[in-house]
């Protein structure tokens, strides 16, 4: 099988647990490290599928690789290759095919439970799930549906967690990759933000990683759901 294309957008923000799944299932992977200076390629020759994780930018900067990964997104699923987004991922899915990037009413930084929004469309990807669901958080803007795609997450926070698109695309705002030592590292990197933030979906360091073996566990079962849905539309 031909790999899948990583774009790492923050040295602290690495694939996590998305490719501890891949390569339990034998999928390849490359990571390009927007954050390193690499090129963002112009085309998907030979790339199964694309996965865009998070970062601490919006996706409204003047920054140089948004243009060209916008396109690279744009002509991922005018091809059909299948698009997985986190967060800073799911908002540039969005501005790409058609959406908007705004600030988010409240600013989410920890734990919380997403919900099922639309049963029928989260049906192939979650299955039958009817109770709340634990994600992890850390964003304060917020994307809008593109056209023609369908919520299926929501949160008391934050009305569009996720999207689903022709099937085979898949946009987050929250956090499924997560694993203990990303989350203690984000912990440490961003205790300044923290301490800067208030409000009802801002947590504390310590709050964040309490029981955080136990919620890492619960967060890859959503993960694992999500993945495996995922990557059956891979190009093979």
């Amino acid at each position: 099988m031909n790999p899948v294309l990583i774009f790492r957008h923050s040295p602290t923000e690495g694939p996590g647990y998305f490719t501890t799944f891949l390569d339990r299932h034998g999928i390849p992977w490359k990571l390009v490290r927007i954050d390193a200076g690499d090129a963002v390629p112009e085309d998907l020759n030979g790339i199964s599928g694309v996965c865009l994780m998070g970062g601490p930018m919006s996706v409204n900067d003047d920054l140089p690789w948004i243009a060209p990964v916008l396109a690279l997104i744009r002509q991922a699923v005018a091809s059909d290759i299948p698009v997985i987004g986190h967060c800073l991922g799911g908002q540039l899915m969005s501005k790409a095919l058609g959406g908007t990037v705004s600030r988010n009413p409240v600013k989410e930084i920890g734990w919380g439970d997403v919900r099922i929004s639309d049963a029928d469309a989260a049906r192939p990807w979650l299955g039958e799930v009817t109770q709340p669901m634990l994600a992890f958080h850390w964003h304060g803007e917020t994307f809008s549906l593109p056209p023609g795609a369908t919520r299926i997450l929501d949160s008391a926070w934050c009305a569009n967690q996720a999207y689903v698109l022709n099937g085979r695309h898949i946009g987050m705002q929250c956090h499924v990759e997560m694993t203990p030592e990303l989350i203690a590292s984000w912990c440490a990197s961003g205790a300044a933000e923290i301490a800067a933030s208030s409000g009802p979906g801002v947590q504390s360091p310590g709050a964040i990683q309490a029981d955080m073996d136990a919620r890492t566990a619960r967060l890859h079962q959503l993960a694992d759901k999500i993945y495996s849905r995922w990557i059956q539309g891979l190009r093979k």
